[in-house]
């Protein structure tokens, strides 16, 4: 039986993946924050680790209680929207911090077990904006596309070893405690910039335009990510949700 390990399981893409993963015959060790076993079905196959993907000390106890893994999958992140004029330098950090350094990190950790096996899978949960710049996300897309080239010059020193690496570009999602949580930090900090009140108009109008079918629900990036861990043939991109496939064609 082969083992995943997910970051940020605890919501949205990282939970639909975990669940994925698990009615496919994996065993599953979701990693989050604050471990919370009602969110997931019950299954002998399942491990809920506590894991805060800034601290290394949580990083290492969390690597060496999941034991031997075939995939990482580092999911966790943090979201943030606004003028680059409003956004205090410590959500700069924050963001780089968990988005771009967390994903370094548990890389680091489980490649001695991968390099050794000459096997294993680290898949990046990044973002479509990487591929289309949009107002409002510059900060943001900073950190995601910090990632994509990380994943891409890694792959190269890691092809001797036949590790795998692979980036999944998420398109815009539905309301999600991604997204929740990032209004909440905006508000926190003050808000948007009024200088900036016609471009955040203009930027929520088109997102209003846009039809549910056209956005990227929970279950596309899951399958995405099966893709990305099981097939030794898919692109080391893979766009997920409708829009990202459309932003990568």
């Amino acid at each position: 039986m082969k083992t995943v390990l997910i970051t940020g399981a605890s919501s949205g893409f990282g939970l639909e993946t975990a669940k994925l993963f698990l009615d496919r015959g994996w065993r599953v060790v979701a990693t989050m924050r604050t471990p919370r076993a009602d969110i997931l079905p019950v299954s002998e196959n399942l491990d809920i680790l506590a894991l805060d993907v800034t601290d290394v000390d949580s990083i290492r106890k969390a690597v060496k209680a999941a034991g031997p893994i075939d995939v990482l999958v580092n999911n966790a992140g943090i979201g943030w929207m606004n003028a680059v004029e409003g956004t205090p330098m410590d959500i700069v950090r924050d963001l780089f911090e968990t988005n771009s350094l967390g994903t370094i990190a548990m890389t680091q950790a489980v490649l001695p077990q991968f390099r050794e096996r000459r096997q294993g899978v680290v898949i990046n949960v990044t973002s479509s904006v990487t591929l289309m710049p949009l107002p409002l996300l510059s900060v943001y897309t900073a950190s995601k596309a910090a990632v994509n080239a990380f994943t891409e010059a890694a792959a190269l020193e890691l092809g001797p070893f036949d590790v795998r690496m692979k980036i999944v570009l998420p398109g815009r999602a539905p309301a999600t405690s991604f997204g929740d949580t990032a209004r909440s930090r905006i508000q926190q900090h003050g808000g948007f910039p009024e200088a900036y009140a016609s471009v955040v108009q203009s930027v929520f109008a088109g997102w209003e335009g846009q039809m549910e079918t056209e956005i990227t629900q929970a279950d596309d990036v899951a399958e995405a990510i099966w893709c990305a861990a099981t097939d030794p043939g898919s692109p080391m991109r893979i766009p997920a949700g409708a829009d990202a496939v459309a932003l990568a064609g």
